[in-house]
């Protein structure tokens, strides 16, 4: 009979507590092993005995100080179940720990969202992993002369170098854009999603905030383009295009601190009042190009507008901008109007509130796959109703990936003769930039270039009187290259 002296430490959040002098009593060599047990896990080093054998060991306890000990009948390896089913063994009259628990410690994993494209990325990566754009990107300050690359402590050499090489751009602003006018409201910004959910909403402010960094950083706006000052659009020129029940539903977000008209679609209580400035501003600016006060214009504005119908706000959208725009036109004076909607979704909204109307055509296209894509309108068979056939159309992509070429070859072949022969007054592209390369939502390849020049080929069709309406596009760099490039 040989005997073996296990030394067992129970660490607990209380402490430890050690048991010494534990005899286990088998039959083998002589050995000595050591066990731990930490938190409830029994760790034992070194072999204990023959493996499938039941041996009886008397273990003398010798906690107590008068020396009584007891015996209990164990297995000869110690699992977690068998010191469970065996608590008394462990038992210290002198300490009740009915109430022990477990330590649980939280790991707090540090993260941060991308400026530029909103995803997460873990602390210790300096770049984002899905546009590459540094963590402490300058971009809301800078803009488009931000480096993505680069912290923004490196700015100011970055943006001497980017000013160099878009000094041609620039000099040619001067001479072409003074005609231009700029829509925009900084009280715009207000609406935001208030609830933060896992990483920040697409249609955010910063959006806005960066092109306006591109515009001023480039002497374009404020600048070669002259502004429009912002107004808030009436009701009676709101129901022109939605139902009393829709505008009083926009309305009734300003009485709350937070709410939504779908899972993706907030309002805070500045969202009513922005979405009135922002209607307001395109009907202004759509009145002042079409009666000659200035040749075009670009509405910088949020929140978007293009999936707004006569009754519901859905995809990001409260009031249906490029609508409120087109009518405003018309009661200028326009008697044709011609809306290009390039976003990467159907604006299934605008398409539904001009079904039935012969003077203003609706082409767009966007991603649509047999009706999978968001918001799964805008199949080709959808041209129109009662009356009206043939004034909408759709140009459905059956696939992601579709770039500048796809774009230039369905302008050429199907837009421009179709708008062509409609002869309209007055443009207006609804401008969403989505579908630029870079962008993990629309997930096209669209270059700045491609943007420039769909913008060029439109504006000859009403003699450059044409108005440019941000939709979406919901990756800062895209976005904003797209929208310097249009205009300049």
């Amino acid at each position: 009979m040989v005997s073996e002296t296990v030394q067992v430490s129970c660490v607990t959040n209380g402490g430890a507590k050690n048991n010494q002098g534990f005899k286990r009593k088998h039959l083998g060599s002589d050995e000595h092993t050591t066990a731990t047990c930490h938190d409830g896990v029994f760790d034992a080093k070194g072999d204990i005995g023959t493996s499938g054998q039941d041996i009886i060991a008397n273990i003398n306890e010798e906690t107590k100080p008068d020396g009584v000990s007891k015996k209990v009948r164990m297995p000869k390896e110690l699992t977690f179940r068998d010191m469970y089913n065996n608590q008394d063994a462990f038992d210290d009259d002198d300490e009740d720990d009915s109430d022990w628990e477990p330590v649980q410690k939280h790991i707090e994993i540090l993260k941060w969202f991308c400026t530029n494209c909103t995803m997460v990325n873990l602390d210790d990566i300096v770049h984002c992993d899905i546009c590459g754009e540094h963590k402490e990107s300058g971009i809301l300050r800078h803009g488009f002369y931000a480096s993505p690359c680069s912290p923004e402590i490196d700015l100011i050499q970055v943006e001497s170098e980017a000013r160099g090489r878009d000094k041609d751009f620039r000099s040619e602003a001067s001479a072409s854009n003074c005609s231009t006018a700029v829509g925009f409201d900084e009280r715009t910004l207000l609406h935001s999603e208030v609830e933060m959910k896992s990483h920040p909403h697409p249609e955010r402010p910063d959006r806005l905030r960066a092109i306006a960094a591109s515009l001023a950083a480039a002497g374009i706006f404020p600048g070669k383009c002259c502004p429009i000052a912002a107004r808030e659009i009436t009701q009676m020129e709101l129901q022109m295009v939605h139902s009393l029940e829709h505008i009083e539903a926009v309305e009734l977000t300003s009485q709350m601190f937070s709410s939504y008209f779908t899972p993706d679609t907030y309002a805070n209580e500045h969202s009513a009042h922005a979405a009135r400035l922002a209607a307001g501003l395109c009907s202004d600016l759509a009145s002042a190009i079409f009666s000659g006060r200035v040749r075009n214009g670009f509405a910088l504005v949020r929140p978007p507008g293009h999936h707004a119908g006569v009754t519901q706000a859905m995809g990001f959208c409260l009031h249906n901008n490029a609508a409120v725009a087109a009518l405003a036109a018309q009661v200028a004076g326009a008697k044709k109007v011609l809306i290009v909607d390039w976003d990467v979704h159907h604006g299934n909204g605008t398409q539904e509130i001009f079904d039935q109307n012969k003077s203003v055509l609706y082409i767009s296209l966007h991603r649509h796959e047999g009706g999978k894509f968001y918001p799964g309108t805008g199949a080709a068979f959808e041209v129109g109703s009662k009356g009206a056939e043939g004034y909408c159309v759709n140009i459905p992509w059956n696939r992601g990936g579709v770039g500048d070429k796809d774009y230039i070859f369905a302008f050429q072949h199907v837009v421009l003769p179709i708008a062509s022969k409609f002869a309209p007054d007055f443009t207006i592209i609804s401008a969403g930039f989505d579908a630029a390369r870079g962008d993990p939502l629309g997930c096209c390849d669209v270059t700045p270039a491609g943007y420039a020049q769909m913008t060029h080929m439109l504006s000859t069709l009403t003699g450059g009187k044409l108005l440019v309406i941000l939709e979406g596009g919901f990756v800062v760099y895209s976005l904003l290259s797209g929208t310097v490039k249009i205009i300049i």
